[in-house]
C-alpha cells in the first residue's frame, strides 16, 4: 500500500494542543491527536513546551491512522504568536525542527488567525471575535488584508473576556463588603465560588491574598464569570453593568476592524468559551453591533481553528 501524504493542522492553546491530520490531495480528515499546552515562546520553558506540544499531539494523531503516512506540510496556530514578530520567526524554525519539515513547508501564526480561517468557510471576508479567558478579534477583507484588535495581554487589555467579567464582579463584591455599594446576592455567590465564607470577618483579606497567588492568575478570575452573568440575568444591576461593559468592548473591536478594512455589514463569528456558553454576553454583543456596526450579523463558524490550520497547511504545500 502506498504511503499517505499528510498535512497537519495544530491548535496550540495554553491548556492543550490539538493536531488534526488530513490526506494532502483530497483534504479528507484522517485522525486527530491531543497534547499539552504551550506558553509564550519567550518564557524560559517556552521552546521546550512548544516542541513537546507539537510532537506529542502529532504522535497521538499518527497512532490513530490505519495506514502509514509521511507528513508533508503543517500549520500551527498558537497562543502568543504575534504576526510579523521575531517570536513568529523563531517559532517557525522550532516547529520545522520538531516536525522534521523544511521551513517552506511550515506556517506558524497566532491562533486567532487559524480561528478566522476555519470560521470563514466559503466567505471571502469577515471577522472572528474570541472571548475566553482572554479576548481578541481579527478580520479579513476580500483583498486579503487582515487587521487585529485587542489581545494585548490580560494586564493591559482584557475588556470583553471572562477574566474581566470575573475580576470586575469580584471587585464589586469587595465594594459591597466595605460599604461602598449596597449588598446583593452577588457577593455571597462569588465568595462561595472562591471557597470563602461570606460571614467571615477576614474574608476580604483572604481574597486579597488569594488573587495574587501564583496559581490564580487570569484563569482564576475567569472561573467567576458565569456567576457574574447569572447574577446579571437575575436582575442584579451592578452585575448587568459589568456584562454590558464587556459586550460593548467586543462590539467596539468588530466596529474598529470593519472600519479599518472597509467592511460593510460583515459576517461575525463568535468563538471562545465565554461567547459560546454565556448567552447574556453573546446577546449583548449582538445588540451593541446593531448600533456600532449596522448590518453585522453573528453566524455559526464553518469550522474550528484546526480546520483553519489545515487550510493554511494545504496552501503552504501548494505554494512550496
Amino acid at each position: 500500500m502506498a504511503e499517505l501524504a499528510l498535512i497537519a493542522g495544530f491548535d496550540a492553546g495554553q491548556t492543550h494542543t490539538s493536531c488534526r491530520l488530513s490526506e494532502a490531495s483530497s483534504g479528507l480528515v484522517l485522525a486527530e491527536g491531543q497534547g499539552p499546552g504551550v506558553c509564550h515562546l519567550a518564557a524560559p520553558d517556552g521552546p521546550a513546551r512548544f516542541r513537546q506540544a507539537l510532537q506529542t499531539s502529532l504522535q497521538d494523531a499518527l497512532a490513530h491512522l490505519t495506514a502509514q503516512g509521511q507528513l508533508r506540510a503543517a500549520a500551527i496556530g498558537a497562543s502568543g504568536i504575534e504576526v510579523g514578530s521575531p517570536v513568529q520567526v523563531a517559532a517557525r524554525a522550532l516547529a520545522g525542527e520538531a516536525l522534521g519539515l523544511d521551513p517552506p513547508y511550515v506556517v506558524v501564526t497566532g491562533d486567532e488567525r487559524t480561528a478566522l480561517r476555519g470560521a470563514m468557510g466559503t466567505h471571502r471576508a469577515g471577522i472572528v471575535v474570541i472571548s475566553g479567558t482572554g479576548t481578541i478579534a481579527v478580520g479579513r477583507n476580500a483583498a486579503g488584508q487582515e487587521h487585529r484588535c485587542s489581545g494585548w495581554g490580560w494586564l493591559l487589555d482584557g475588556a470583553g473576556s471572562a477574566m474581566d467579567l470575573g475580576r470586575d464582579g469580584l471587585a464589586l463584591s469587595l465594594e459591597m463588603a466595605d460599604g461602598r455599594r449596597p449588598e446583593s446576592p452577588l457577593r455571597a455567590q462569588i465568595w462561595a465560588g472562591l471557597g470563602v465564607a461570606p460571614d467571615d470577618p477576614q474574608a476580604a483579606q483572604t481574597i486579597k491574598a488569594l488573587v495574587v497567588a501564583p496559581d490564580f492568575g487570569p484563569s482564576g478570575f475567569a472561573r467567576l464569570a458565569p456567576l457574574v452573568v447569572a447574577a446579571a440575568a437575575d436582575g442584579d444591576p451592578a452585575a448587568a453593568a459589568v456584562v454590558e461593559h464587556s459586550a460593548l468592548a467586543l462590539a467596539r473591536m468588530v466596529a474598529a476592524i470593519s472600519q479599518r478594512l472597509n467592511l460593510t455589514g460583515p459576517p461575525v463569528w463568535p468563538r471562545g468559551g465565554a461567547l459560546e456558553h454565556l448567552e447574556l454576553l453573546r446577546s449583548g454583543l449582538a445588540a451593541n453591533l446593531e448600533s456600532l456596526c449596522p448590518g453585522a450579523r453573528l453566524l455559526a463558524p464553518a469550522g474550528d481553528a484546526c480546520s483553519g490550520a489545515l487550510s493554511l497547511a494545504r496552501d503552504c504545500l501548494n505554494d512550496a
